[in-house]
């Protein structure tokens, strides 16, 4: 088989799922919208691990994501008509399972549909309750040759969804890296759905409809591995140059990007509007891979249980303070944690906006002393604490919360088998070559130590802004969010922010502003985290990483904003001094 797409020159790669829960009809809409060679879904994050492996708990037949076959139902006959390949991780923790439950779908639907899965990925950890390795795309690949309709894969990198058909479609080998990674970044930018189109968009009040209703993307991607991101005509949001930035910078660290099948520059990739919804990404160059491979652990950490109290009016920090003494002497301080959120305003006219808010959390390895010991002792408090005390939530009984953790194995000891639609099972071998990324990665060792001074690169660029001109510029108070647009997110424990200017000019001034010291500044719960920064000239951007700043994982945060998916937003809204008049009437 030579390649599966309609065009010999391009692969046009769709998705139709960004996570676990996304848009019901997307598979059909993708579908019904225009032309596709291959359609893919992402359901898999950290998160969605935990979740699959508590339903394989309960029934070890599941661990995999229930929704998709739903969404076939109605669509399947569909892409076998129209020739489109299906992709999908929805597969989980058992990817043979869901693949059986995909024939007997299309059995009683009367169709005949050729089914292949991927595993491998899950290794034998007895103390952990999922461990999976992330594969990349050669399976996928075997896979589609061999004729598959459908590919169902348990953990794979994201971006594999698409680099998979594009292996298969172009015949790249294992050292095509420039090929290679230019899929990776087209597959990272379609991974999560509409985030490329509009949606979670800084800028959504700019676009046509207002972001209301994004339409999934396209990739088409190229022999060279080069893609034009675009979407199906007549849908809502658009692909401009900003909306593909803001997603190249989601959950991102160092410029050169670790993955199973190579190392991608993201330095290296370029961005150029080719017309209305339609913007191309080349330049990219690519490494060796590591010869370790990532696992994603996740582990049970214990219990926990949360109560809100509702402090209003006058003296909120000591109505904090008592009850902090209550609860801590009713049930001891260990694994207690409260948070004040002060929501509350000033000689205001209503009690919501006049009200504080006191987030108590406790986690415990024991669920009866985290459960309705805790919260009760909170509800008991209703008349014997502060004035007014009141709460948001009724006593229950505490939750199992899961650690998630990273570790890293050698490449040649994961198995990586494909087993085909007629049964057949063929073992992927490892990448041939492989380059210890330690001195590649882009990282600087100075900012992941804490507080510090400049790194090279702020300092140099802070000097030649001060000569540039002797007299400094005039400034006006205002929100960072005027002149920049952010996406963050999570990874395990830490947090990615990456921050793009609108222009040239833009660029040089927040290349000198945004320093790691300057976002402690503004960011204050991140003031004695290690944090790493990373310049990305040819998207106008820069790119931290705040270590730790999610403690143990999403599962097991009790941040306001457990996933950092906000924490773009607060720093665009902090108010500073921004240059006046602005970077673009300068130019």
């Amino acid at each position: 088989m030579t390649g599966i797409g309609a065009q010999p020159g391009v692969l046009r790669v769709g998705n139709a799922s960004g996570f676990y829960g996304d848009r019901f009809a997307a598979w059909q809409e993708m579908l019904d919208g225009g032309d596709l060679d291959v359609l893919t879904g992402d359901y898999l994050a950290e998160l969605t691990m935990l979740i699959l492996g508590k339903d394989q708990l309960r029934d070890a037949n599941l661990g995999y994501a229930k929704t998709f076959l739903r969404q076939l139902e109605t669509c399947l006959g569909t892409a076998l008509e129209r020739g489109v390949r299906l992709v999908t991780n929805a597969g989980g923790l058992n990817p043979a399972g869901l693949a059986d439950e995909l024939r007997r779908l299309a059995e009683r639907l009367g169709l005949d549909a050729k089914v292949a899965h991927v595993e491998g990925d899950k290794l034998a950890r007895p103390d952990a309750l999922t461990a999976n390795a992330y594969l990349g795309g050669f399976g996928i690949a075997e896979c589609l040759r061999a004729g598959a309709d459908i590919v169902v894969t348990g953990r794979v990198t994201d971006a594999s969804l698409a680099v998979g058909p594009a292996i298969a479609h172009f015949g790249w080998s294992r050292t095509d890296f420039d090929a290679l990674a230019g899929a990776t970044v087209a597959g990272h930018l379609i991974e999560c759905g509409t985030q490329v189109t509009g949606g979670n968009f800084s800028f959504f009040t700019e676009l046509p409809d207002g972001a209301h209703r994004p339409g999934f993307p396209i990739a088409e991607i190229a022999a060279d591995g080069s893609a034009v991101l675009t979407k199906h005509a007549g849908t809502g949001g658009a692909v401009t140059a900003e909306t593909v930035t803001a997603q190249l910078l989601y959950e991102v660290g160092a410029p050169h990007y670790l993955g199973p099948d190579v190392v991608t520059r993201l330095e290296t990739v370029q961005l150029t509007t080719e017309g209305p919804d339609r913007v191309r990404v080349s330049g990219t160059r690519g490494l060796p891979p590591p010869p370790t491979v990532k696992v994603g652990i996740n582990n049970l950490g214990g219990f926990r249980n949360s109560m809100t109290f509702v402090l209003c009016g006058l003296d909120i920090e000591a109505k904090a303070a008592l009850v902090r003494a209550q609860l801590t002497e009713a049930v001891g301080a260990g694994g207690l944690e409260f948070v004040l959120a002060r929501t509350d305003h000033p000689d205001s006219a209503d009690t919501e906006a006049a009200s504080a808010l006191l987030h108590v959390h406790l986690r415990d390895s024991d669920g009866k002393r985290s459960g309705r010991a805790f919260s009760s002792a909170a509800v008991e408090l209703a008349l014997a604490s502060y004035p007014g005390c009141t709460l948001t939530t009724v006593p229950g009984r505490a939750t199992p919360y899961a650690v998630f953790s990273a570790d890293f194995v050698p490449q040649e000891t994961v198995p990586h088998v494909a087993v085909l639609p007629s049964g057949e099972r063929r073992d992927i071998p490892p990448p041939t070559v492989t380059a210890d990324p330690s001195a590649e990665t882009g990282a600087d060792p100075a900012t992941a130590e804490g507080p510090s001074p400049q790194t090279a690169a702020e300092t140099t660029t802070a000097a030649a802004a001060m000569t540039a001109g002797s007299t400094p510029a005039a400034t006006r108070r205002g929100p960072l969010g005027e002149l920049v647009g952010a996406r963050s997110g999570d990874k395990g424990g830490n947090a990615n922010l990456g921050v793009w200017a609108r222009d040239d000019a833009g660029h040089a001034w927040l290349r000198t502003f945004l320093t790691t010291d300057r976002l402690r500044e503004l960011l204050p719960e991140a003031a004695d985290l290690p944090i790493d920064r990373h310049e990305l000239p040819n998207l106008r951007a820069v790119n931290f990483v705040l270590h730790g700043l999610l403690g143990q994982g999403v599962a097991a945060s009790t941040r306001f904003d457990p996933q950092a998916k906000a924490l773009g937003e607060l720093l665009r809204s902090r108010i500073i001094d921004l240059p006046s008049p602005a970077p673009e009437e300068i130019a």
